[in-house]
């Protein structure tokens, strides 16, 4: 079983940046295709982002795209997240996840993917 361990997280004013890390344990990553999620306080997962094998195709979710940049070292089992602009309404507990198979390319859908990490959270004061 694949171990993803996010780091970045923290408190942060409105406008500022913060970089979120997930890396994953043992060999294979370099052929998972990887996920960014958030799930504010009593609401639903939701993709942020997503990253193929390759690195070569992304997705964004609207709200933040031109501010989120989803990226990848390969080298060093580790997917990131960086978050520009940030706005209160992107206060949640982020994660990340990973489709084993490389099945799914740029998937939204958290039923896709097969491990997760345990979560950091983010949050934007006004």
């Amino acid at each position: 079983q694949v171990q993803l361990v996010e780091s970045g997280g923290g408190l942060v004013q409105a406008g500022g940046s913060l970089r979120l890390s997930c890396t994953a344990s043992g060999r294979g990553f370099s052929s998972y295709n990887m996920g960014w999620f958030r799930q504010p306080t009593g609401k639903e997962r939701e993709a942020v982002g997503a990253i193929n094998w390759s690195g070569d195709n992304t997705y964004y979710q609207d709200s933040v795209k031109g501010r989120f940049t989803i990226s990848r070292d390969n080298a060093k089992n580790t997917v990131y997240l960086q978050m520009n602009s940030l706005k209160p309404e992107d206060t949640a507990v982020y994660y990340c996840a990973a489709d084993l198979r490389g099945t799914w390319g740029v998937a939204t859908r958290p039923i896709l993917y097969d491990s997760w990490g345990q979560g950091t959270q983010v949050t934007v004061s006004s």
